[in-house]
């Protein structure tokens, strides 16, 4: 069985450039709605944000091996997105490591667990996505894999997706529709401008959202 996969696709450096400028729910509607992690995974420090292409690792729980491998191996720009087998109470991350991220060029981790030395990250900058915090030490004696699919906040995520998060949550664009849900996304924008300057003419969001004929269906009765 092959562990590591070396190889590592990615989307193209412009598109990720781009994504960076949309907000996650703003991607995540112009997917189709397509792509939600579960949102108990969030900042580890406020106004983290994390955007660029999944290098999957899968942990042995209570392990974190398999990060320190990714480490070594994850090519920058790249953001590590872990998953830890369902045993989230253990410290699978701190500051060391971060530090060693940040000198390889990381864009961040996204983890399906909890971290440590959450005031010294933040301090540095280095932007984490996870599902609290912990103190509690981990191992380093089991295998498992990089450049798998992962099942991460109840998302299935292949090697080189794009993952994006910020204050509001997480969201996972598929590689192959990266320049279309850029596209989308960017109309989406546009769109919403166009809303915004009706509401502050004066509309209300019933006129504009066509919800009369709801209420109306719905028996909706006013005095």
């Amino acid at each position: 069985m092959t562990h590591v996969y070396k190889d590592f696709r990615r989307p193209d450096a412009s598109l990720v450039e781009a994504f960076r400028e949309q907000d996650v729910a703003t991607v995540y509607e112009a997917s189709g709605r397509k792509g939600f992690v579960d949102s108990a995974i969030k900042p580890a420090w406020r106004g983290a944000r994390i955007c660029g292409p999944a290098y999957t690792v899968q942990c042995a729980p209570g392990d974190n091996l398999m990060l320190h491998k990714a480490l070594q191996r994850a090519p920058a720009g790249a953001v590590l997105v872990a998953s830890v087998g369902g045993e989230y109470d253990f410290g699978y991350w701190g500051g060391l490591m971060a530090t060693a991220a940040m000198t390889r060029g990381l864009a961040g981790l996204a983890i399906d667990g909890c971290v440590r030395d959450s005031e010294e990250i933040a301090k540095m900058g280095f932007p984490i996505f996870c599902r609290g915090l912990c103190i509690r030490g981990t191992g380093k004696s089991t295998l498992g894999l990089i450049n798998h699919p992962v099942n991460f906040g109840r998302f299935t995520v292949f090697p080189g997706d794009l993952v994006l998060g910020d204050e509001d949550g997480m969201v996972v664009v598929r590689f192959e529709d990266c320049a279309e849900v850029l596209e989308k996304s960017r109309k989406r924008v546009s769109f919403e401008e166009g809303k915004a300057a009706q509401l502050k003419g004066g509309m209300s969001s019933v006129e504009l959202n066509g919800l009369d004929k709801v209420f109306e269906t719905l028996g909706l009765v006013e005095e």
